[in-house]
């Protein structure tokens, strides 16, 4: 069934009709209800009656007086608006600058950051290459003979410092990459040597917490096109991240997959704690942990994987998570097959 939209009336634009009459002092009060009551009045018998009508039904208003008011209060609706448009206008340019000076001051305040971690992270480089110098010079017995309890202290020392030093690099590439400057040199690399070196440097984290690290990639996987060093970093931050959030029993695999002729995709999967799906985006927040509490069972700065997405998408690449808490969490990115 059709339905039959009323004709449109100038009146019906104007709120408030009869009382800007009343002010005016054309009608009274009373005229005024007793023209709303005959509105109402027809208006249930299934009528379009306006009030106009029934101000002139009624002889209490003539059409010229009636288009008169209509008239006024339609040029008045129409400044409101202008008035109306202008003020939203200025408010908008208003917004707009203080979200383009508070974008300004957020950029200030992460360039300070990045270069207060650049200084802060030269600045202790110097002095633990002494450190980590002459606690060599000790355990070679260089400075003369030790006893096996100072031995052990000094191996004890030499894996605080190592562990020290990863720290510091970590964030002087952090730096790097939030400043623009960190460089790719980009060649052709042979990803299975690299994904050796990253396992074996890994499997003595692995087995001291029981768990299981498996390679599986083919002798015959051709080489990519990546930076050697940054990609054996991500490599070796993915498999290190899998050990330490995967508990005792549980595994971790590294995979090579050649996918069509061009590409070869590097995983890393583990049947770890998993990653809550709401709280994916949160992994790659730099200097942020999931474990945020003050009784951290996790170590770590927090940059790991934030530099690892930076890394592969500078690759041309894209870092894809596949996760389900309590069961494991799959890291995978593709990159450019080089063939002869």
């Amino acid at each position: 069934m059709t339905q039959i939209l009323p004709k449109l009336s100038p009146e019906m634009l104007i709120p408030r009709l009869g009382e800007y009459i009343v002010q005016k002092g054309l009608i009274s009060e009373s005229d005024l209800q007793r023209a709303l009551a005959q509105q109402q009045n027809e208006t249930t018998k299934g009528r379009q009656y306006l009030l106009g009508q029934a101000l002139m039904d009624l002889k209490l208003l003539d059409r010229d007086a009636l288009d008169q008011v209509v008239t006024e209060q339609l040029i008045q609706l129409r400044s409101a608006l202008q008035s109306s448009h202008r003020n939203l206008e200025q408010r908008v340019k208003e917004r707009t600058a203080e979200l383009n000076e508070a974008l300004r001051r957020l950029s200030e305040l992460s360039q300070m950051k990045a270069n207060f971690v650049a200084n802060i992270s030269h600045e202790l480089r110097t002095p633990l290459t002494h450190v980590k110098g002459y606690v060599e010079l000790l355990v070679s017995e260089s400075l003369g003979d030790i006893n096996e309890e100072q031995r052990h202290a000094l191996q004890v020392t030499q894996r605080a410092t190592a562990k020290l030093e990863s720290i510091i690099e970590d964030l002087i590439m952090f730096s790097l990459a939030s400043r623009g400057e960190m460089s790719m040199k980009l060649d052709k690399v042979a990803i299975r040597r690299v994904i050796v070196l990253a396992v074996n440097s890994a499997s003595t984290k692995a087995e001291e917490r029981g768990v299981k690290l498996t390679v599986n990639a083919p002798e015959d996987i051709p080489a990519v096109q990546a930076d050697s060093e940054k990609i054996g970093w991500v490599i070796h931050q993915l498999l290190d991240n899998a050990i330490k959030f995967t508990p005792s029993g549980g595994t971790v695999e590294i995979a090579l997959k050649e996918e069509g002729s061009n590409l070869i995709l590097i995983s890393i999967a583990d049947t770890g704690i998993g990653i809550p799906a709401h709280r994916f985006n949160e992994i790659f927040e730099a200097f942020h942990q999931l474990d945020d509490s003050s009784t951290r069972h996790y170590g770590g700065t927090g940059l790991g994987l934030s530099l690892v997405r930076q890394i592969v998408e500078a690759h041309g690449s894209l870092l894809d998570v596949q996760s389900v808490e309590g069961k494991g969490s799959v890291f995978k990115f593709p990159l450019l097959a080089v063939r002869e």
